[in-house]
């Protein structure tokens, strides 16, 4: 039977075209899907056969009917390629190119070593049949299809083919040899119309199976979302943190288990209620929905918000508030607040504040709050030119009452002696307890004119007079009690806040030495306390224009008595009175502005010493802690100071630490942490001097870059005997170690008071019990540097 080759071929390459199409469309939108690439190129490989063999006319046979064999069989070996990368496995490109190489050396040789055309029949016969038994293998392998009819469907079409191959091969040999390149044998009809038959199924298959494997690529990307929402789910379900979900109409859409813990609503009852009904104050709720609509009207989040919201109960509960806004697609946009419970925090912090503040007996500011509070007024009267006052209030022979009713009903004659105080004065005035009997009152705001407040404050002074003398009910008895006090008037005060207390304690003992129950105001003649400092200042200054000042190094040691580093400690050797330690003059060296050059010469001297210390393999290790006041820190050239000091010395700065004080806080805090920012990132450490005397800083604590906290030998001192100081410092403790901070405490001077701290979590140490401040010569004649005991 003679069929039209002709037309077979025809039909042939116009079938090409439509599974390129179709291989180069499915692989330019699922390029990670292997397979139709291969498939799009083998389709171009059989057009140019079939091209080859159609133009057999205008092209010699010989080159015709070769190109088209090979062609041929780069496109059979293409189809093996494509379904090897369609199930996932790599296609060996050596093997793919030596197989075409060993092709074309058989056709060469049959063309023109030993021309025959049965030969080049019987190669373009074996390699075909050979990639067609590789397909077939490929897909045989297969044993867990998701559409295991259509592969094999394939599989049945591929033993065909193959069989086809074979047949044709034993035809070549068997049948007589054509007599050109153009001419056939009669049985080559009836292969190609096979051939062909397959190849329209094939491409009929390969179009099913990448359906299917597309289908079957978007249920495992469904299967996988869903598994994926259902793990985010599941954490935010645990996560120890309240995470609600709203609507941009303010209706609650989501609300986990901790925001029932923290806010005690069940998710039943947030969910499908208006936010603000729920957890917003009263007060707040304005200012949230609008803040809230803006959010949602431009997409910009809410920035992170300390907030105090509203519990069921309708008790308060205090959070860090972060936001994040999510708008997908084809939905409406969702505002989720998850919500971080600082509660205990913010009690720890409290507790601080009113140990450290307080008096826990009348509930009064104690002496540091006095202290702040005092400057802050002396301040504000040197800004408005209106007048302040201090009154010092002692209860005359209050040790007789101690002594003879005992100390509990002296501490209720303390505790009713306050609250009369309270009711004497205005809402701005500060009453405070210094400590066993004695008051202080802070009068501002007093008349600009010196003699008008000096009335006013004579007025408030007869006031609490008349007031502490009324009798008193102790626990059964009937108490009569008088005070003694002494009134010093200030506006535009020059002096230090201690000035005004010791101007104050002295016209206090002024009325005592008038026979008490009476009222005294500051006698000027006592300025020889001002004379007194203006001579000092003098020394001072004669001191840093002749260097008579020395640094002393105290030893820092951690738990095991071990050496970490030191503190250098400034000495003034004056002249006359020997060695002055600072706290004689460095408050003077501030208010006078020469504790800019001092500061240098303290840190230049340090950093020489630390970079000494840092070319010794056994000193190497020690960190040089360096005081700096309030006033060198904010200078505007502090910064390029201490790196200039510390490329000048070569001291490392990551063994440089610069301990600064609470007072630092009191004037742009942002400057501070500026400055501290930038020191930092050069390695520089920072430790907070004298933690928890000052007042205004536990709300900027959490924001400063600190390394350390060091607890005050104020508190360490009586560490033993006074519970006060006791709680303070294992508040200190575990504030630190909550913020992540290392703590170090100062004056430890027995072993006893170590152990205390130690079991409180302290173990980092200063004071005498380890060793005193030394001068440098003197320190370095330790024997071992690397273990300082006691």
């Amino acid at each position: 039977m003679q069929i039209d080759s002709h037309t077979i071929f025809w039909v042939f390459t116009l079938l090409q075209p439509v599974g390129i199409t179709v291989y180069w469309l499915t692989a330019r939108r699922h390029p990670n899907l292997g397979g139709p690439g291969w498939w799009a190129a083998g389709c171009v490989a059989a057009i140019l056969g079939f091209g080859g063999i159609l133009l057999r006319g205008a092209l010699p046979d010989i080159f015709a009917v070769n190109l088209a064999n090979t062609m041929l069989v780069v496109g059979t070996l293409c189809l093996w390629a494509g379904l090897r990368s369609f199930f996932g496995r790599k296609v060996p490109l050596g093997f793919l190119v030596s197989v075409l190489l060993l092709e074309a050396i058989l056709h060469c040789w049959f063309t023109f070593a030993w021309p025959s055309i049965t030969g080049r029949a019987v190669v373009v016969s074996v390699f075909n049949g050979g990639g067609t038994l590789l397909a077939l293998r490929e897909v045989l392998q297969q044993r867990k299809s998701s559409l295991p009819i259509e592969t094999n469907l394939l599989g049945v079409l591929l033993a065909v083919d193959a069989l086809l191959h074979l047949a044709r091969i034993v035809s070549a040999v068997i049948l007589p040899a054509p007599i050109s390149y153009g001419a056939p044998n009669s049985m080559e009809g009836i292969f190609l119309l096979t051939f062909a038959i397959t190849a329209i199924g094939r491409l009929i298959l390969f179009i099913t199976l990448i359906s299917g494997r597309l289908q079957d690529e978007r249920e495992a990307a469904d299967v996988h979302l869903r598994a994926s929402e259902m793990r985010f789910r599941k954490l935010l379900e645990v996560v120890p943190v309240s995470v609600q979900g709203y609507g941009a109409d303010g209706v609650t859409h989501y609300w986990n288990k901790a925001s029932e813990k923290i806010y005690g609503y069940a998710a039943a009852e947030a969910i499908g209620r208006q936010y603000v009904d729920l957890i917003i104050p009263q007060e707040m709720r304005e200012a949230i929905r609008d803040g809230m609509q803006r959010m949602f009207a431009t997409g910009q989040v809410v920035p992170t918000t300390e907030m105090t919201l509203r519990r069921k109960d309708g008790a308060r509960v205090a959070v860090i508030s972060n936001h994040a806004y999510v708008n997908v697609p084809g939905n409406p946009p969702e505002l989720f607040c998850v919500d971080t419970d600082i509660s205990e925090r913010k009690l720890a912090e409290d507790e601080i504040n009113s140990l450290a503040f307080y008096d826990p007996l009348t509930g009064l500011p104690n002496r540091r709050m006095l202290l702040d509070r005092l400057a802050q007024v002396v301040a504000l009267s040197t800004r408005n030119e209106h007048h302040g006052a201090l009154l010092c209030i002692d209860l005359d022979n209050f040790k007789n009452l101690n002594d003879n009713l005992g100390h509990h009903i002296g501490d209720l004659l303390l505790q009713q002696v306050a609250q009369r105080l309270s009711t004497c004065v205005r809402e701005g005035d500060t009453v405070a307890r210094l400590g066993g009997d004695e008051f202080l009152v802070i009068l501002k705001d007093l008349s600009v004119s010196q003699h008008q407040a000096t009335a006013e404050a004579e007025s408030v002074g007869k006031i609490i007079l008349a007031t502490l003398n009324e009798t008193y009910e102790l626990v059964g008895y009937e108490y009569h009690s008088t005070p003694s006090l002494g009134i010093t008037v200030f506006a535009d005060h020059q002096g230090t806040i201690e000035d005004l207390l010791k101007r104050a304690d002295l016209a206090m003992y002024q009325a005592k030495a008038a026979g008490r129950n009476t009222l005294r105001f500051f006698d000027p003649k006592m300025e020889a306390v001002a004379m007194a400092r203006a001579a000092m200042e003098s020394g001072l200054r004669e001191a840093v224009q002749r260097s008579q000042f020395l640094l002393y190094y105290q030893a820092q040691v951690d738990g095991a008595g071990r050496l970490t580093g030191v503190e250098a400690l400034l000495r003034w050797l004056h002249p006359e009175r020997g060695t002055v330690a600072p706290l004689e003059f460095i408050s003077l060296a501030e208010d006078t502005g020469l504790i800019l050059p001092l500061g240098r010469w303290v840190l230049e001297t340090a950093c020489r010493q630390l970079a000494l210390w840092g070319k010794q393999s056994e000193s190497a290790y020690l960190t040089m802690a360096v005081n700096v006041s309030a006033r060198q820190f904010h200078h505007r050239d502090f910064v390029d100071q201490v790196l200039e000091i510390l490329a000048q010395t070569g001291a490392n700065p990551q063994h440089l630490k610069l301990e600064l004080t609470e007072s630092l806080l009191l004037d742009d805090v942002e400057d501070v942490i500026a400055k501290m920012t930038v020191l930092k990132a050069h390695g520089v450490t920072f430790a907070l001097d004298d933690f928890g005397t000052g007042y205004s800083s536990l709300s900027y604590l959490k924001r400063l870059p600190l390394d350390q906290l060091k607890i005050d030998q104020s508190f360490v001192r009586d560490i033993l005997t006074d519970p006060n100081d006791a709680s303070i410092a294992r508040t200190i403790v575990a504030l630190a170690q909550s913020l992540g901070l290392s703590v170090i405490a100062e004056g430890v001077e027995t072993e006893a008071q170590r152990d205390f701290l130690a079991a409180s979590g302290c173990h980092a140490y200063q004071g005498y019990f380890f060793g005193r401040p030394l001068p440098i010569e003197s320190f370095n004649e330790f024997p071992q540097l690397d273990v300082f005991l006691p």
